[in-house]
């Protein structure tokens, strides 16, 4: 069985987009960012063997010795504002600086020991947790340790572990939203509710259920509400929770799905905007450039109101094995969305301030009256 998930930060001109392929045997990860025009490029963060080997600025072939992987390498991690380090144990062996290969881009470090007749991997990600500068990266050998001090593209950003991870992005992410809360929509009212009880729980957040709420209000199930007086009613009574929501800090809201969905109407999004939106779009894309090609569609024809959303997780089928997976992706897109405008949650917090004018993201003056706005 196979479960695939595009995932779309949209943000004004600003898109990213990863592409996770999950299946019983694989996981590969592909990432790639467009900034205005969708000018699109690729970075792939699974376990790949570079072509070469960077040691102290000079490249060297990689060896052609058999190699081993081991997720046991034990580490230090610390963050110094401007740059991180990180001390990998070699062990007990006598490892010269001849047999260590350590290679970086702006995203991904890989470091390897060549021991013995063997290469080992000690460190192999292309996920890092923030962007660093490789040409100013430097490394040495400490007694037994591996000393890799990294310089930050961006100073201000912490980190809290070398990669991306879901301990290191719930950490994260819940400081850079400062308290902004995240509304799921999408097709699904069931895989709203998955992946938003899976955010809460990491981010320290209290999970709502839109369906929940309205069903214990009216004392009937949706369907019942939805078959004696019709979809319109039910999206105007969750517009109606959605209003005394907008308010709410820290929270995460999983929305109604389908044509009765509030969220499904593009003239029902004044009180969604008072927090971060998370798309769970169902795609009948089957690769990265199919779902590049759905997305685009989504945006440009914007014919139902999940397009408003500012991040999008394509679905290709669903498993709730991988909720957890679809909501890591999800965390490491509002991060970079967050990074990407860094006044955008004191923006989000005006706009509650104000009265959820439905003015998103052209927030007009306290006088203006949006009855009378043309």
């Amino acid at each position: 069985m196979h479960f695939n998930f595009h995932i779309i930060l949209k943000m004004a001109t600003t898109l990213s987009f990863i592409s996770p392929i999950l299946s019983r045997r694989s996981t590969q990860n592909l990432l790639s960012f467009r900034t205005q025009c969708f000018s699109f490029s690729c970075v792939s963060f699974p376990s790949i063997s570079p072509a070469a080997c960077q040691n102290h600025g000079r490249i060297v072939p990689c060896s052609i010795n058999p190699t081993f992987s081991t997720n046991a390498t034990q580490y230090e991690f610390s963050d110094d504002s401007s740059e991180v380090e990180l001390r990998l144990e070699l062990g007990e062996e006598n490892i010269s600086p001849g047999e260590v290969y350590v290679d970086a881009t702006e995203k991904s470090l890989v470091i390897r020991v060549q021991s013995s007749g063997y290469t080992k991997t000690l460190l192999d990600t292309h996920n890092l947790y923030g962007m660093i500068k490789p040409s100013e990266m430097i490394w040495y050998i400490d007694d037994t340790q591996l000393v890799v001090n990294l310089k930050k593209q961006d100073p201000e950003l912490k980190w809290h572990d070398i990669v991306e991870s879901w301990e290191s992005l719930t950490t994260g992410v819940a400081q850079l939203l400062k308290g902004t809360s995240i509304f799921l929509v999408g097709e699904s009212t069931e895989i709203n509710n998955s992946v938003a009880r899976e955010l809460a729980v990491g981010l320290g957040y209290s999970p709502l259920c839109t369906k929940e709420l309205l069903e214990a209000y009216s004392n009937q199930t949706i369907d019942t509400w939805k078959d004696e007086e019709g979809s319109d009613s039910v999206a105007e009574g969750e517009a109606a929770i959605l209003d005394s929501l907008s308010s709410q800090a820290r929270v995460v809201v999983a929305t109604l799905g389908g044509k009765h969905g509030a969220a499904r109407r593009p003239g029902k999004w004044r009180h969604l905007f008072a927090g971060f939106t998370i798309w769970l779009s169902q795609s009948e894309a089957t690769d990265e450039e199919s779902a590049k090609e759905e997305a685009r569609r989504d945006i440009e024809y914007g014919l139902r109101g999940y397009t408003n959303a500012e991040v999008v997780v394509k679905l290709q089928g669903w498993d709730a094995t991988y909720t957890k997976s679809a909501a890591q992706a999800s965390l490491s897109a509002l991060k970079r969305l967050v990074l990407s405008d860094k006044n955008i949650t004191g923006k989000k917090s005006l706009y509650v301030r104000l009265g959820c004018r439905g003015d998103w993201p052209d927030i007009k003056p306290p006088a203006w009256d949006p009855a009378t706005a043309s």
